[in-house]
């Protein structure tokens, strides 16, 4: 989900995600009102996500961790669901788990997009790897365009403005 918001943002302004050498990572330099704003998608596996964040973060000198935004799918949410947050914990999210391992902090915002639990006895995470139903598919679209909304917000208004916004209950 974090790299189809990726894309989306690239798109939005007219750029494209393209593979910078040193980062790990397909990224894209957006220059917005805000500011200068780098988005990424890692191109390591997922387990080993943190290689890719903690090079960037050197990259662009980012000592402020709230300045990093690491959008991800999320179990614990409802299929859609976006949510918004300052640190905390990484729900087995393995991704997560490399991030904080290579990043020593977990001070950092996150954009969570619902998936919702897997049915029955299913593993998580061949509920993370499975192709989406086409119903499924409608609601993570229009939660990828939201979740890529709450981005927008964040780097323009702040933590708060993103929170309040997009923190309700549909």
């Amino acid at each position: 989900m974090g790299a189809r918001v990726a894309e989306l943002l690239a798109e939005r302004s007219g750029e494209r995600l393209r593979a910078e050498k040193g980062t790990r990572s397909l990224l894209a330099q957006l220059r917005w009102p805000s500011g200068l704003t780098v988005v990424a998608f890692p191109q390591t596996y997922m387990n080993d996500s943190g290689l890719a964040v903690v090079a960037l973060v050197r990259r662009y000198g980012i000592d402020d961790l709230r300045r990093l935004v690491v959008v991800h799918d999320e179990l614990d949410l409802p299929t859609g669901r976006i949510k918004v947050k300052l640190g905390g914990g990484t729900a087995g999210n393995n991704g997560l788990k490399s991030i904080h391992a290579h990043l020593h902090d977990d001070g950092y915002a996150r954009i969570r997009i619902g998936i919702g639990k897997p049915p029955g006895r299913q593993s998580g995470a061949d509920y993370v790897l499975r192709r989406p139903g086409k119903a499924e598919l409608e609601i993570l679209d229009v939660a990828v365009a939201v979740a890529a909304d709450a981005v927008e917000t964040l780097a323009a208004e702040g933590l708060d403005a993103a929170m309040n916004r997009f923190n309700v209950a549909p």
